[in-house]
């Protein structure tokens, strides 16, 4: 019955012929579609490969039969090289898949013709990458047929919109990327006011997993950027700050060239996720020019003149209010606390007269002291070479300390100039660090949320 079935139905078919006894019949095709995978996705070449099953179906008017007369038979298989198929290709096309070819078409004894068959298709997409790697993708497959117009062959959905869309049966979800639903729609275009062709377009819309770029790229800068921020509790008068800053910012940068390759690239855009490493970067040596103007505030005071005034107004006193510097009250007794010193010295040692001539080489204060202090001590040391050369070698000591209590009442006060400082820009560079870091969770919240 098959045999004799497909050579009465073959025999004196015309293939080349739009199958319908009434030309002006138009030949009515509905398609189906669900997404099996999501194979790649090229961001550089703006290209998306998918596979998909694909359904035709259309009726055939030379293809229809008395079941009675063939063994009630309702369905056959025929060679889909033997009888007539629509002309219906993808418009995004840019290369041919590696799709597996099926021979045969169900023909049923109405002339309804079933053409069902899987579809690797390789689609031009326009991607866009700015939300990498919580970004969702929107890529259509645009369904007509290449020559003839409307009013041969027009299309329709063979399932209703509502189960195209949210119909995941077939998807393999276990890749990159997540399908979220297929929007199908139906429209009619034309080209320079010629006749009109039928367009069913489906819209695969897919959402990147962004677990594994989240635990690979952005925990990793994320931790740098915090253990930059505990570097700032090193003492500012260590040089250790310095080289752990240094270290930290070559990590970062073995860090981005490990991850370049990772990140997609287009010819149009960047990604979010690049400009948030590239001003990680930029904090890191914000961070590291930081530190060295510090350490070069706190050492080295020796060649430094004293503390400014206006230094010592703007930082030892109105910031350290402004930074609620608990300890504050020390800056300001600090300052006079060498001058109270020297007060003291004045008024209870009888030796601070020799601190009037502000010798500041031993060789100066031996003919100067000399001169000068002789008459003090005639009563006692007069003719006594032995007592001069004491008290020049006191006077000698005395210059010294006075000449070394100096050089550390300037490095004191550059010291605390430098922890103000250090603090002030800290608190600065913590709150644009917190910033940027709130604004870009926020935006990638509301991305993955959408």
């Amino acid at each position: 019955a098959l045999r004799r079935l497909s050579h009465y139905l073959l025999a004196h078919y015309q293939k080349g012929t739009r199958p319908v006894r009434d030309w002006r019949t138009t030949t009515n095709v509905a398609i189906d579609l669900m997404v099996y995978a999501i194979l790649s996705v090229d961001e550089k070449n703006q290209v998306l490969t998918t596979y998909i099953w694909y359904r035709q179906h259309w009726t055939d008017e030379f293809l229809r039969w008395d079941p009675t007369r063939f063994d009630n038979l309702t369905q056959i298989s025929l060679p889909v090289e033997s009888i007539w198929v629509p002309d219906i290709l993808i418009n995004e096309f840019v290369d041919v898949g590696k799709s597996p070819h099926v021979p045969y078409v169900y023909v049923s004894h109405h002339g309804e013709v079933q053409n069902l068959k899987p579809i690797q298709v390789m689609t031009a997409c326009s991607l866009d990458i700015y939300n990498f790697p919580f970004d969702v993708q929107n890529c259509s497959l645009t369904f007509t047929s290449w020559l003839h117009h409307i009013r041969d062959i027009n299309l329709s959905l063979w399932r209703q919109p509502e189960l195209v869309k949210f119909d995941r049966s077939v998807f393999m979800n276990q890749g990159e990327w997540e399908l979220l639903y297929v929007l199908s729609r139906f429209q009619e275009f034309s080209v320079k006011s010629s006749d009109s062709y039928a367009e069913m377009k489906f819209y695969v819309v897919i959402r990147r997993r962004p677990l594994f770029y989240t635990v690979n790229l952005l925990l990793p800068s994320i931790f740098m950027m915090v253990m930059d921020i505990v570097g700032f509790y090193l003492p500012p008068n260590s040089g250790e700050r310095v080289s752990f800053k240094i270290t930290l910012l070559l990590g970062y940068s073995v860090f981005l060239i490990i991850v370049s390759d990772t990140l997609p690239a287009t010819a149009v855009g960047t990604p979010l996720i690049g400009t948030y490493f590239v001003v990680c970067m930029a904090l890191l040596v914000i961070s590291l020019m930081e530190t060295i103007l510090i350490v070069r505030l706190v050492h080295k005071q020796d060649l430094q003149p004293h503390v400014p005034e206006w230094v010592k107004r703007l930082l030892l006193e109105q910031a350290t209010v402004l930074l609620c510097i608990r300890d504050r009250k020390k800056f300001s007794r600090s300052r006079t606390q060498s001058s109270d010193i020297s007060r003291q010295v004045d008024n209870n040692d009888s030796t601070a007269k020799l601190n009037h001539y502000g010798c500041e080489d031993p060789r100066e204060c031996e003919t100067v002291g000399g001169a000068r202090l002789a008459p003090a001590f005639a009563g006692q040391a007069e003719g006594s070479p032995l007592m001069h050369g004491v008290l020049r070698e006191i006077t000698a000591i005395r210059q010294f300390l006075e000449k070394r209590e100096e050089f550390r009442d300037v490095a004191h006060e550059w010291l605390q100039v430098g922890y103000v400082l250090d603090v002030l820009l800290f608190r600065a560079y913590l709150a644009a660090v917190l910033a940027y870091s709130i604004t870009l969770g926020t935006l990638w919240s509301v991305w993955r949320d959408a």
